[in-house]
């Protein structure tokens, strides 16, 4: 699954008009940068939730046959649903089976036939597998720490990649409405089920409109 359904507001007005997946990085769409990545690393089916200005979305990636990939959307209208109430919303789309969890608006080339293969092999208990990285600039008080692949809720030193595994039986207890992920995670953490690793390769979280362009530039010089 894909989140692409937020407002982007750092990056209004352009945002106003374009959904924030849409925007380039080194003459590709964000979002799609993903779906050639999923392809390549054997996904062949995406479900894709929609929000602030989802048609362009839509009518921008069709069915996913060009990419070679069967995209299905969840629609929310807006306001979205916010991570939690999104993914569970999209639940009937996504199955029983553990499945990746990727953020429309990071960019970054971790290997992902390697989460397709952590996915397949998730333990039973186990509710998700974060994909973390060394606290950035802009999120210095961080999200968890990793204790011999668990993830911790302290110390603080690594922030959430965008990249993750999520089990449906994480939202076992939840409802249709709005809500993040993050505390379902928290929650989870605190009874040892989510497992985790630390990536050192390239990633951006393309939150601002500096940030994208330290990363076009750092693309255009590799």
């Amino acid at each position: 699954m894909i989140l692409a359904a937020g407002r982007g507001e750092r990056f209004r007005p352009l945002t106003d008009t374009l959904p924030k997946p849409l925007i380039e990085v080194a003459g590709q769409p964000l979002i799609e940068w993903h779906l050639y990545a999923l392809a390549a690393a054997g996904v062949r089916e995406v479900v894709i939730n929609l929000g602030w200005l989802g048609a362009l979305i839509r009518e921008r990636l069709g069915n996913g046959s060009r990419f070679g990939l069967s995209i299905l959307f969840s629609d929310e209208g807006w306001p979205t649903l916010q991570t939690g109430g999104g993914i569970f919303h999209a639940l009937p789309l996504l199955g029983t089976e553990p499945f990746l969890l990727i953020n429309a608006d990071v960019w970054t080339d971790y290997p992902l036939a390697a989460l397709v293969a952590r996915a397949r092999a998730l333990p039973a208990a186990d509710l998700a597998h974060l994909v973390l990285v060394p606290n950035p600039v802009h999120n210095p008080a961080g999200d968890f720490g990793l204790e011999v692949e668990r993830v911790r809720n302290a110390p603080r030193a690594l922030t959430v990649s965008g990249l993750s595994i999520q089990s449906a039986a994480l939202f076992a207890d939840c409802a249709a409405r709005s809500f993040q992920i993050a505390p379902l995670w928290r929650r989870a953490v605190d009874e040892n089920r989510v497992s985790g690793e630390i990536y050192g390769g390239l990633w951006s979280d393309v939150g601002t409109p500096q940030r994208l362009q330290e990363l076009t530039s750092r693309l255009e010089n590799i």
